[in-house]
């Protein structure tokens, strides 16, 4: 199932985003202190990202959380998806032990901006299709050339009209371009500032950072040692 980032539907998320910011603020430091004795495998920081004002697909009761910070013009998060992901999925999501999260990353600039600003209005106009969009926002991604010019607002309406068919796209247009879409990808990007992210995709599974994200047996052995 997917949630919404914050209130039910219609109604505002500045609440929860302020609320989100306040738990960042007060966690930062310590996580920080954290990375600071850093090494090079997977290694618990001491505090799990939060998810509050996120996407959370799966059972809210489940004991672990699985975050991805991710950027729709990363051909690694496109391969990740399309390989770990659905055994993932299958294995914890779909049978109630864990939940999984989103988390924008800008590092290509307008364009994954442009992804994140999509990701926030869609999210807020038709939280059940979220992850369909999701989803077809990386089929859309080109295998070849994706460094080239193809997230734009043409392509965005065109994946969310395959998302949702009736869609009103001024509607959409105008939900990204508001102030709280913006202050949600600024709350993502304080996250990657915060959980030191150098690279996409990054996992974390509760408070351990995944060192390499195609290891399945690394996630699966984090997951399993939080279930204990």
């Amino acid at each position: 199932m997917s949630s919404k980032k914050g209130t039910k539907p219609g109604g505002s998320r500045y609440f929860v985003l302020y609320t989100a910011i306040i738990i960042i603020v007060v966690a930062a430091l310590f996580v920080i202190n954290q990375q600071s004795k850093g090494g090079g495998g997977s290694e618990s920081i001491g505090s799990a990202p939060s998810t509050v004002a996120q996407p959370v697909m799966g059972d809210a009761a489940a004991k672990v959380s699985i975050v991805e910070f991710g950027d729709y013009k990363c051909p690694s998060c496109k391969a990740w998806g399309e390989t770990l992901w659905p055994k993932l999925k299958a294995d914890y999501v779909d049978t109630g032990k864990a939940t999984f999260s989103y988390i924008n990353v800008l590092f290509h600039g307008e364009e994954s901006r442009l992804g994140a600003l999509a990701s926030e209005a869609m999210l807020k106009l038709h939280p059940e299709q979220f992850w369909d969009f999701h989803k077809k926002l990386y089929d859309a991604q080109p295998g070849d050339d994706h460094d080239s010019l193809w997230l734009t607002e043409e392509k965005v309406m065109e994946t969310a009209k395959a998302a949702v068919p009736d869609l009103d796209e001024e509607a959409l247009k105008a939900t990204m371009a508001t102030e709280e879409a913006a202050k949600l990808v600024e709350l993502d990007e304080i996250l990657v500032k915060q959980f030191n992210i150098q690279a996409t995709p990054t996992i974390m599974i509760n408070d351990v950072k995944i060192a390499n994200p195609f290891d399945y047996a690394a996630i699966q052995a984090a997951i399993e040692k939080q279930l204990k």
